[in-house]
């Protein structure tokens, strides 16, 4: 009988599997105040955290931080601008009715009766490609007949105006493909480095290791640097939307935040600040896409259906990968929030 929660780490440290106390029924949001505790520990510490059995978990119950544990500092962390008719991101995800900081993301048609479609009709995914935005994505026979794919962008789920960087994301897989189903990532850089990996499969890297890889002199450029806020970062083209062209924002608004631990969200930088000596350096935006593509690149060289995913959004950037183009059907459910 469990009467607490277990935690057992993997080998490497990065990463740990946990089993819910008897009491909790399978529910993490029925967690007493001490069992929290150990599971919001547990995230700082192994970055990322799976509940594995959790297929029947509703939308509401998903969110293991959604009652207030820190007066005023709890809250979704995504703005209107998340479903404006110019975001990038409107088209990759579905809004839970009655649980709207829950996103729906997968691929193909999923009935009203159908698991994880808990908005009473019929809703279309579609897997996030990234055929649809890479400058030179892989050709039809690469990604069908010999089974390859991309990361699509690394990131940290972050607005990077107004409101705060969200502390974690929880990640439920509902329907997933067979871990037969395998893709392999050949980075195509040049490097030979090539990684398998099932379809449509989440990956994640810890910025504190990424940092440690860095040389000691790309050590201090971090410490001493902010950002205005390949999958790592945007080939730069000029073709970004002017200023006056976007929907309404306030410079006092826009995040710059340090580059410790590399947690930089590649796709939205536009500036870099970094001091030398007694002055301070700003990089425009092609040499801040360079820049923070070298530092990252050594960090990404070479989840199951029914598992709960949370993982410290602050420490680790995460992607997508895989191609499906209406052959196979997943879903999962996504969520974030400050804690």
């Amino acid at each position: 009988m469990t009467e607490s929660v277990q935690i057992k780490p993997a080998s490497s440290g990065f990463r740990c599997t946990i089993k819910l106390p008897n009491y909790a029924r399978n529910d993490p949001s029925l967690l007493n105040d001490k069992d929290f505790k150990s599971l919001y520990e547990a995230t700082l510490t192994y970055l990322i955290i799976a509940n594995p059995g959790q297929e029947e978990l509703s939308p509401k119950k998903i969110r293991p931080y959604d009652e207030p544990k820190k007066d005023g500092l709890t809250g979704y962390c995504h703005g209107k601008e998340f479903r404006h008719e110019k975001s990038v991101l409107r088209k990759d995800a579905t809004c839970v009715r009655n649980q709207p900081q829950v996103q729906i993301l997968g691929q193909s048609e999923f009935q009203a009766d159908e698991p994880g479609n808990n908005n009473g009709e019929p809703i279309s995914l579609t897997h996030p490609s990234h055929t649809t935005f890479h400058k030179e994505p892989l050709a039809q026979e690469q990604i069908i007949q010999e089974k390859r794919t991309r990361f699509y962008r690394w990131h940290i789920d972050s607005a990077l105006h107004d409101l705060s960087t969200p502390m974690v994301t929880s990640l439920l897989g509902i329907k997933m493909p067979p871990v037969t189903n395998t893709r392999t990532i050949d980075y195509d850089d040049g490097s030979g480095d090539v990684l398998q990996l099932t379809q449509a499969a989440f990956c994640f890297v810890s910025g504190a290791a990424a940092f440690e890889r860095l040389s000691t002199a790309e050590k201090q450029f971090a410490l001493n640097t902010t950002l205005d806020n390949d999958g790592l970062v945007m080939v730069s083209e000029g073709k970004e939307i002017k200023f006056e062209d976007l929907p309404e924002w306030k410079e006092l608004k826009v995040k710059k935040l340090p580059m410790p631990h590399l947690q930089v969200h590649g796709f939205c930088f536009y500036k870099l600040h970094t001091k030398v000596g007694s002055e301070t350096k700003t990089l425009g935006l092609k040499d801040v896409r360079n820049k923070v593509h070298s530092m990252m690149r050594p960090a990404i060289s070479p989840k199951n259906q029914g598992d709960l995913v949370i993982f410290f959004n602050r420490g680790v950037l995460h992607t997508n990968t895989g191609e499906f183009k209406g052959v196979n059907n997943s879903a999962d459910e996504e969520v974030n929030a400050l804690v």
